[in-house]
C-alpha cells in the first residue's frame, strides 16, 4: 500500500512519538490509549477520527505499543480485544519485549482469523519514537512485512528483516535489552565507584568516553547522573520488567546468566525504593546509597 490505514494502540512516551511519526509519513492514523485524554491530544494533533468498530475493518496494520505480554494480549484477545473486528490479512505489529512462545503463541491466534502477524519489538528510546527513527528487530512472514512496509518505514531508521520465524525478533530483543539493562548498571556502579575515589563525574565522562570502557550506556546515561536530572526518558521500571524476561529465558534454555542476575537485583533495588518512575539512570543511587557518597543534585 502506497497510502494506509493505521491504528496505534498505547500513546505513552514510545507511542505517541510513534504515531506522531505515523502522521508525518502521511498514513491515516487512529490513536488509542486507556486513558481517553491521551487519545484525545492525539486526535486534536492530526489523528483521525472514528470509533475502533466504525474503522477496524479498514485498517491495514495495527501497531501495538504497550508495556508487556498481558497488555498486547488483551489489547488483541480481551474482552474489547481488536483483533476479531480486523479484516482477513490486516497485519498486527507487536512492539513490546515479550518472551518468544508469547509471540509464537499471539502469531498462532491471528493466523486462526487470517490475520498477519510481525514479531517487531523495537528500540531506540523516547527521543528517536518521535523522531522516527528507531531500530525495529522484526521476524514474519513477507506478506506480513509487505503489508506493514509503510508504517515500518515511517517509524524505524533500520528495520532488521531476521527472517519468516515469529519469535526471532523477540529472541534479539531479549539479547539487546540484556546487555543495555548489565550496561545501564554498570556505568553506575563504575560512576559511582570512581566518585568514592575522588574521580569527579565531569572528568569521568570527559576521560572514559574516550577509553576502552565506555558505551552507549555510558555516553547516553551517565551525563544524566552528573547534571542530577532523572527525568524520564527510559524509566526504571522497565528493566525488572525486561531482564525478568530474559532470566525466565535464560532458565527455560537452562543457560546461566549470572552477570544479568546481578544486574536484575540492582534494578529491583532501585524499584523497591522508590525510583521506578525516575530515569533510568537513577539506579547509580542504590550504589551511591550503599557507598555513603551524594550523588550530583541531591541534598
Amino acid at each position: 500500500m502506497t497510502q494506509g490505514t493505521v491504528a496505534i494502540f498505547g500513546l505513552g512516551a514510545m507511542g505517541s512519538g510513534m504515531a506522531g511519526a505515523l502522521l508525518r509519513a502521511g498514513l491515516v492514523t487512529h490513536g488509542v490509549d486507556v486513558h481517553a485524554d491521551a487519545a484525545a491530544r492525539f486526535r486534536a494533533a492530526g489523528g483521525a477520527d472514528g470509533t475502533l468498530e466504525e474503522v477496524a475493518d479498514t485498517l491495514d496494520a495495527v501497531v501495538v505499543v504497550v508495556v508487556n505480554a498481558a497488555q498486547t494480549e488483551d489489547v488483541l484477545f480481551g474482552a474489547n480485544g481488536i483483533a476479531g473486528k480486523l479484516a482477513k490479512g490486516t497485519v498486527v505489529v507487536a512492539c513490546a519485549t515479550v518472551p518468544p512462545e508469547f509471540a509464537r503463541d499471539m502469531a498462532a491466534r491471528c493466523a486462526a482469523l487470517g490475520l498477519e502477524y510481525l514479531d517487531a519489538p523495537v528500540s531506540g528510546g523516547t527521543i528517536r519514537a518521535a523522531d522516527g527513527t528507531l531500530s525495529i528487530l522484526a521476524s514474519g512472514s513477507a506478506a506480513a512485512f509487505d503489508r506493514a512496509r509503510p508504517a515500518l518505514e515511517a517509524m524505524a531508521e533500520r528495520v532488521f528483516e531476521l527472517g519468516d520465524t515469529v519469535g526471532a525478533g523477540s529472541s534479539m530483543k531479549a539479547v539487546n535489552q540484556m546487555l543495555v539493562g548489565i550496561h545501564i548498571a554498570a556505568m553506575a556502579e563504575a560512576m559511582t565507584f570512581g566518585m568514592t575515589q575522588g574521580v569527579d563525574p565531569d572528568q569521568f565522562l570527559e576521560v572514559i568516553s574516550q577509553c576502552a570502557g565506555t558505551s552507549w550506556a555510558l555516553e547516553s546515561r551517565g551525563p544524566h547522573v552528573r547534571d542530577g536530572d532523572y527525568t524520564p526518558l527510559s524509566a526504571v521500571d522497565i528493566w525488572p520488567k525486561d531482564l525478568g524476561i530474559v532470566m525466565d529465558i535464560a532458565k527455560s534454555a537452562k543457560f546461566g546468566a549470572p552477570i544479568t542476575a546481578a544486574a536484575l537485583q540492582q534494578w529491583l533495588a532501585a524499584s523497591g525504593s522508590g525510583l521506578g518512575r525516575e530515569d533510568d539512570a537513577a539506579v547509580a543511587k542504590v550504589y551511591a546509597r550503599n557507598a555513603g557518597i551524594t550523588l550530583p543534585g541531591d541534598a
